[in-house]
């Protein structure tokens, strides 16, 4: 989790969740061996022989990274082929005493076939931050390349690679959270299974491949089921616990695609809190690259 032809057919669930876009890459692990091709980006020499290609395998971190991959392939699969979307988000912003504030905004996301997907964020109110547009072109393997507008300003912004781990408009969401979770982005562990709320999770651990991440490692809770994340905890750079991240409210649109009502975002070291409620899914509006570009967020609305 993509952010978030007319309304598709939409299915209630009682809490499944799906991050726009999680994960992405070809077909892992057969049940005969390991690819080649996973075994490069696992980080095992294409050098190596037979036999040491096969005793790497089988030690008990490869069969982890190659379980965790395999889980991180088949979710970004199931949520391939949207093509675009369009949605409203109210975000709600939480201090420790529990006062708040609200943002409202609307979002649309154009999916790439070849990269991460493209999104633009455009703010409705209040008044002091209408008319803020924030673009952001997601990569596989290339740092992201994102921009702010500020219309008091009349500026276009850049954000830098070293400022992704920042946060996003005063939320408890980084910028590098609001991108696409491409699956070249991480390196994986399977961790083992998980129940709870009546449902079994894959527990896998995303570590971030850019250094310059505000994170030295996720671990996300994935139902068995869907393959639906419902859980994300986020780690500092010490490997202290940060932030977790709940979701719940699925619904299924066009027969095949999950999307969630509630991400709920918590900082656990200074008690804040940043609540996205998302509605009004709308697929296939016919966007285009043209849709997304820097002279599209000065005239967003």
């Amino acid at each position: 989790m993509n952010l978030h032809q007319l309304f598709g057919q939409k299915r209630s669930c009682s809490g499944y969740l799906r991050l726009p876009s999680i994960f992405a890459l070809a077909a892992a692990g057969r049940a005969s061996g390991i690819s080649m091709a996973l075994l490069t980006l696992l980080g095992v020499s294409s050098l190596v022989g037979p036999a040491q290609v096969a005793a790497e395998a089988a030690t008990p971190d490869a069969a982890a990274t190659a379980r965790g991959l395999e889980i991180a392939v088949e979710a970004d699969r199931r949520d391939t082929g949207f093509g675009d979307f369009l949605a409203t988000i109210t975000m709600t912003l939480r201090n420790k005493h529990g006062e708040s504030s609200e943002r409202r905004m609307e979002v649309r996301t154009l999916e790439q076939a070849e990269d991460g997907d493209k999104s633009l964020i455009i703010f409705q109110n209040p008044g002091d931050v209408k008319g803020t547009a924030f673009l952001s072109f997601t990569h596989k393997s290339e740092p992201d390349d994102q921009w702010l507008y500020l219309p008091a300003l009349k500026r276009v912004k850049r954000i830098a690679s070293s400022n992704k781990s920042g946060p996003f408009m005063g939320s408890e969401f980084a910028y590098e959270d609001i991108s696409s979770q491409e699956v070249e982005k991480y390196t994986y562990q399977y961790l083992g299974e998980e129940e709870f709320d009546g449902r079994n999770h894959f527990m896998v651990e995303r570590d971030p491949v850019d250094r310059k991440s505000g994170y030295s490692r996720q671990v996300a809770w994935i139902d068995t089921d869907e393959y639906r994340v419902w859980k994300v905890d986020f780690y500092d750079r010490r490997g202290s616990l940060l932030k977790t991240l709940t979701v719940s409210g699925y619904n299924q649109y066009l027969d095949q695609f999950w999307r969630a009502d509630l991400w709920l975002m918590v900082n656990h070291k200074t008690g804040k809190q940043t609540e996205l409620s998302w509605e009004g899914f709308v697929f296939g509006n016919g966007y285009e690259d043209k849709d997304f570009n820097r002279n599209s967020l000065a005239r967003a609305r």
